[in-house]
């Protein structure tokens, strides 16, 4: 046809081989337009603000929960002072939930017992909030497993919350607004807050600084697995749990589990008037979840009653400050325009070998304290 146009990246040799042609469009007369002229704009972040946000939680809207945990994770100075007058005003609404950390080996099945557990306490009635905390990727600094398809049935379910945020490289692999973003969780008004770490290792006692009661998942073969487990990460430990506790692998987990327990009576316990115990379970067949959470309220129970659980929570929020002045110190620093504009200076001084580490620390310190004179 004579108002056929055939596109550029055709091959003129061989136009047989293409059949997209390019058509003018027809206009009708009469029809009517659905387009309104004018750009199409989004909605910023910005432009909602700290009260509707904090009405929007209360109120329990999904929608607000989520722009609220992203104006905290934000690293953007602007929202830095937003977050944290959310945070005061969400304040007293929060710690009303039973914080839960759990932690394992790689392959020991952490986010399959997530949502066996979690799947659990949603349908005897509780609300579940997962903060998931996934390894962060070294080009991007975005998550690479992604909890949200790795729990399927769990993020379906109405009375669960799944937010995965990528560790950014920080110590422990938690990610350094997870606490903030389960006061919000709190807030909201979950139950439970379970939070999942990368891997396990001796950074990952982090998790331990901000939650009640903290878990260790493994499987079987404890002697082999405990040469490659650090002992500090099983002191911290209020109950181990031998996962994949089905099937032929059965009797290795009861096995596993003595093994453990007997471990476990010669250690430190990780919590005062509390003694840590291994137990089996299934994720895949859900047996044993009920009985870890009857522990879990055995643990709140005892520890409320002893005085423990609250002075560790106490102890916990004096902990967060100091991490706390530690961020804001360091933040001040690489944001100092001073430090911002001599930093690629030194860095190469340094890489090329013309200037020693700690000289250029100092020099870069020195300039940085004459911005306060």
């Amino acid at each position: 046809m004579p108002d056929e146009k055939r596109p550029e990246w055709i091959n003129p040799d061989e136009p047989e081989k293409f059949s997209t042609v390019i058509r003018k469009g027809v206009e009708v007369e009469g029809q009517t337009t659905f387009v309104k002229s004018g750009t199409f704009k989004k909605k910023r972040q910005d432009d909602v603000t700290t009260e509707q946000i904090y009405e929007g939680i209360l109120r329990g809207e999904r929608t607000m929960l989520a722009r609220g945990i992203t104006l905290i994770e934000s690293n953007a100075e602007h929202h830095f002072r937003k977050a944290q007058d959310l945070l005061q005003k969400l304040l007293a609404k929060s710690g009303r939930a039973v914080r839960i950390g759990i932690t394992g080996v790689p392959g020991a099945g952490k986010s399959t017992f997530i949502e066996a557990f979690g799947t659990y306490l949603c349908n005897a009635g509780l609300k579940v909030a997962v903060l998931a905390v996934d390894p962060s990727s070294s080009l991007s600094g975005g998550s690479i497993l992604g909890d949200k398809t790795r729990m399927e049935q769990l993020a379906r379910n109405p009375r669960a919350f799944i937010r995965p945020s990528p560790s950014e490289g920080k110590l422990g692999g938690v990610h350094r607004k997870t606490k903030e973003t389960m006061l919000l969780c709190e807030a909201y008004g979950f139950d439970v807050i379970l939070i999942e770490t990368v891997g396990v290792g001796q950074s990952e006692v982090i998790v331990r600084d901000m939650v009640d009661f903290f878990m260790l998942v493994v499987l079987t073969g404890a002697g082999d697995e405990l040469q490659g487990m650090k002992k500090g990460i099983m002191e911290l430990a209020d109950a181990i749990v031998v996962n994949k506790a089905d099937g032929d692998n059965l009797t290795f987990a009861k096995k596993t589990r003595s093994e453990y327990n007997q471990i476990l009576h010669f250690l430190q316990p990780a919590t005062k008037g509390w003694s840590t115990k291994a137990y089996t379970c299934s994720s895949l067949q859900g047996v044993g979840i009920g009985e870890i959470w009857e522990v879990i309220q055995n643990f709140v129970s005892i520890t409320q009653q002893s005085g423990v659980f609250d002075e560790r929570r106490r102890a916990q929020t004096k902990e967060w400050m100091k991490n706390m002045i530690i961020d804001q110190l360091q933040t001040g620093f690489f944001f100092n325009p001073a430090i911002k504009e001599l930093l690629p200076k030194i860095e190469n001084e340094v890489i090329s070998g013309n200037k020693t580490v700690t000289t250029a620390v100092d020099e870069l310190f020195q300039v940085y304290y004459k911005t306060f004179r």
